[in-house]
Parts: C-alpha cells; sequence; structure tokens
C-alpha cells in the first residue's frame, strides 16, 4: 500500500513538472529590430524573421525621412551638424525577453543611419549578442559594426551581414548561407576557402577590377594588389586599391586606400559587392 501510495505521488508530481513545463514555456529569445529608409533593410530584415521564426520590428521615426535623394541628404546633413538625433516612436517589443537581436540599419556616409544612432542612444542592450545586418550602396557594414563595438561595450557584437542595394536579388541565398554558417539555423552552407595570398595586379586583374566599380560614381581608385579564392560558380577578389581625385571632388591629394571585394561569376560581368574603408 506505501508503494502503492508513493508511485501515485510521483505520478502526481511529474504531471505537475509537465503541466508547468508547457505553461512556463520560455517566449521566442530572438528579435529583428531594424529602420529602413527605402524598403532594402525591410527586406532583409523579413528574410532574416522568416528563416529564424523570429519576431520581428520595426524603428520609425515621429518625422519621416522623406522626399528624393537631396531632400533627404540635406536633412541629414543638417542634424548630424548640429548634432540633432531624430525623435522615435516607441517600440513594443520588451529587450528583455530577448538574448540575440538582429539590429538591422541603412548605410549613411559610412555608417548606420541617425535613426539607429537615436535608437542606440536609449536602448539597453547590455548582456545581449547583437548580429547586425545592412543594406548600402558601397559600404559601411565594417565601420558600422566597430562604431557599435565602441557605442555597446557591455553587449556582444557579433559577425553581421551587409548587401549592396545593387544586389538584393542575391540577399534571400546569402542570408541563407550566413545563418547556416553562423549556427542560427540547422543546414548544409557553404565553406569558402581562404584567400589567396595578396600580390600585384596583372592586367586582367586590374581590368577586372575597372570593370566592377566602373560605373559606380563614389569610387574612383587603381589597384594595387589582389587575392582570390573560388566560390560556387566562379572568383571572389579582394582588391586593395590607391584613392584617386573625383572629377568634380574638393581639390585635395588623394589619401589613403580602399580594400574592394569582387565577386566574377561565369558567363556575367564583375561586379563589386562590398568597399572597406
Amino acid at each position: 500500500m506505501k508503494t502503492i501510495m508513493m508511485l501515485a505521488f510521483a505520478t502526481a508530481m511529474l504531471s505537475a513538472v509537465s503541466c508547468g513545463s508547457k505553461k512556463d514555456a520560455p517566449q521566442k529569445k530572438v528579435l529583428v529590430l531594424y529602420y529602413s529608409q527605402a524598403g532594402n533593410t525591410k527586406t532583409v530584415a523579413q528574410e532574416l524573421a522568416a528563416k529564424l521564426g523570429a519576431d520581428v520590428e520595426e524603428i520609425v521615426p515621429v518625422k519621416p525621412y522623406e522626399g528624393d535623394f537631396q531632400a533627404l541628404f540635406a536633412r541629414y546633413q543638417q542634424e548630424r551638424e548640429q548634432g540633432i538625433l531624430p525623435e522615435l516612436k516607441p517600440i513594443k517589443a520588451d529587450l528583455t525577453q530577448y538574448d540575440v537581436i538582429f539590429l538591422g540599419f541603412p548605410i549613411w556616409d559610412g555608417i548606420y543611419a541617425l535613426p539607429m544612432a537615436a535608437f542606440l542612444e536609449t536602448a539597453d542592450l547590455s548582456g545581449k549578442k547583437i548580429v547586425p545586418f545592412c543594406s548600402f550602396g558601397s559600404g559601411g557594414l565594417d565601420t558600422s559594426i566597430r562604431a557599435l563595438k565602441e557605442k555597446l561595450p557591455n553587449a556582444e557584437i557579433l559577425p553581421g551581414y551587409g548587401v549592396r542595394k545593387a544586389r538584393m536579388k542575391a540577399m534571400p541565398a546569402e542570408v541563407d548561407n550566413f545563418l547556416k554558417a553562423s549556427g542560427f539555423i540547422e543546414g548544409e552552407y557553404t565553406k569558402l576557402p581562404d584567400f589567396s595570398e595578396q600580390h600585384a595586379v596583372c592586367e586582367e586583374e586590374s581590368t577586372i577590377f575597372d570593370t566592377a566599380v566602373g560605373d559606380y560614381p563614389l569610387i574612383k581608385a587603381k589597384a594595387t594588389t589582389v587575392a582570390s579564392r573560388a566560390v560556387p560558380g566562379g572568383t571572389e577578389y579582394f582588391f586593395t586599391a590607391a584613392n584617386l581625385p573625383r572629377e568634380g571632388a574638393a581639390p585635395a591629394e588623394p589619401t589613403g586606400e580602399i580594400k574592394v571585394y569582387v565577386t566574377v561569376l561565369e558567363g556575367q560581368t564583375p561586379e563589386f559587392t562590398q568597399v572597406l574603408r
């Protein structure tokens, strides 16, 4: 009889634990939080959220950035010069409920957009794992990551993902590979080999560089060295290039160098994927 009572008590306890586990199941731990001005960052955010099964929310300025490029740039320039950050609408997400936050933004003038800067002024992201993602004209992921590490010393800034606005068609496959390679979702992914050693560019490599950046007005540079590696369907190059004066730019000696990733897929024109400044 005693044994039966002990078994009944144990069964009741197991049942209570089981019910409690279902009732107290933890909420989702991943949030995709982003600001998007032209819609490209939003498209990346939606792709990330769908693949991660994560919550997603947009950061919205009280006064939206509207108008053509000239109007947007004029407002940005004025706010930056005066040290003004845009007022934001409150977000609905409770950040304390998330361990990992994918933080998305467009690149403005080489770094994350002002609405993201405004968000970072008040948000407490201490102890969070932050995964930056962005859209850009030429680059800015690297500079934004450095700035985030300085701005958020108590958060862990993980490697991020960035895509040129001109390459949005390639984004879904790249996001899938990025998430798998980073361990956020399961599945097979392409692990790329290391780049070869840098060497002086030959005439053919110089032509590849010039073709890739030739139609982009904000880059005028001469390739000096290059490394390469095989990628699915072609070759990826990593160029070092010396800056040259741009037509119409303020008179000054060209300074520094840039590093440019260029992809050449079989049968396609070379295109640059990211610039590091």
